[in-house]
């Protein structure tokens, strides 16, 4: 089992382009599932029936959430998929189990106030706030992904045409305009921070530390949560709410769904979708708050 696992991971790195992270939570769950049919002693994964599927959900199920027991079935459906692929399995006792149902939690989002104070709150007298400005300014004017920033390299940075080519999940890459605040920012940090920060000259990437090397994103993470303490957000603050923000504050300005999906890299629209859930909430809570007879 040990070796078809292992041929799994390696189809998802070199056939899918999947993320680190991505492929070792696979691992991580294949191994338990492994683990759960060893001790039942069975090392054989033909003989996996639907039935003994059920059985380690019902077995995992208390100790994880419903989102988590859906990503072990999809997780062992992709398996098992691919064991079909490689003539390896004639079914995939997975495929008639369904999905438990998940509630979609609305994504939480910043007003415009909030962005305002955080964009404004870097000090751009030192390299470390021209960077900081110039990261904040980014993650709202263009929605990225916290591993598109980090990895976020100078040949993808097209400020004379106001946008950035971005390599999301998958490695595909996208067209990102990012606006002439955002253009600004980054042009300052860029031909005078940044060029203090690299003191050897070899880094590629555009966001660095203060020794000179690609940003984390636990530094990014670390920056977000110092900055909105500063200025005295009540809310812990990620890379991810402004990336909903952007979102959210795209469609209540009148964009359309369809570019929407395109400046996040979503592949499907049911993802983009939920922000216009989110955007009817809003209206609501608007509406109850100002209206006089709410």
């Amino acid at each position: 089992m040990d070796r078809l696992v292992d041929m799994f991971l390696a189809n998802l790195a070199t056939e899918r382009g999947l993320s680190r992270n991505t492929i070792a939570a696979y691992s991580s769950d294949l191994e338990e599932f492994c683990r759960f049919l060893e001790g039942r002693g069975i090392h054989d994964l033909s003989l996996v029936s639907r039935e003994l599927i059920l059985q380690y959900l019902e077995w995992v199920g208390p100790r994880i959430s419903a989102r988590s027991c859906g990503r072990r079935l999809a997780t062992i459906r992709s398996f098992y998929k691919f064991l079909q692929r490689s003539l390896m399995a004639e079914n995939n006792p997975a495929s008639r189990i369904g999905f438990p149902k998940i509630p979609a939690p609305l994504p939480r989002v910043l007003n415009a106030s909030q962005v305002t104070a955080l964009l404004e709150y870097p000090n751009t007298q030192s390299p470390l706030g021209q960077r900081d400005k110039a990261m904040l300014e980014l993650l709202y004017a263009a929605g990225l992904r916290v591993s598109e920033l980090t990895q976020l390299e100078l040949s993808q940075v097209h400020l004379d045409m106001g946008c950035l080519v971005v390599r999301g999940k998958g490695d595909k890459e996208r067209l990102v305009p990012i606006g002439e605040w955002a253009s600004k920012a980054l042009k300052e940090y860029v031909e005078h921070g940044r060029r203090v920060l690299d003191r050897n000259g070899q880094c590629r990437n555009v966001f660095l530390n203060r020794d000179g090397k690609k940003l984390s994103r636990q530094g990014v993470w670390k920056i977000l949560k110092h900055c909105a303490l500063k200025v005295g957000m009540d809310v812990s603050l990620t890379p991810h709410m402004l990336r909903h923000s952007f979102a959210t504050h795209l469609l209540e300005n009148g964009v359309d769904l369809r570019s929407l999906q395109a400046m996040l890299g979503h592949a499907d629209i049911s993802t983009t979708q939920i922000y216009t859930h989110v955007a009817r909430a809003r209206l609501k809570e608007i509406h109850e708050k100002y209206h006089p007879r709410p």
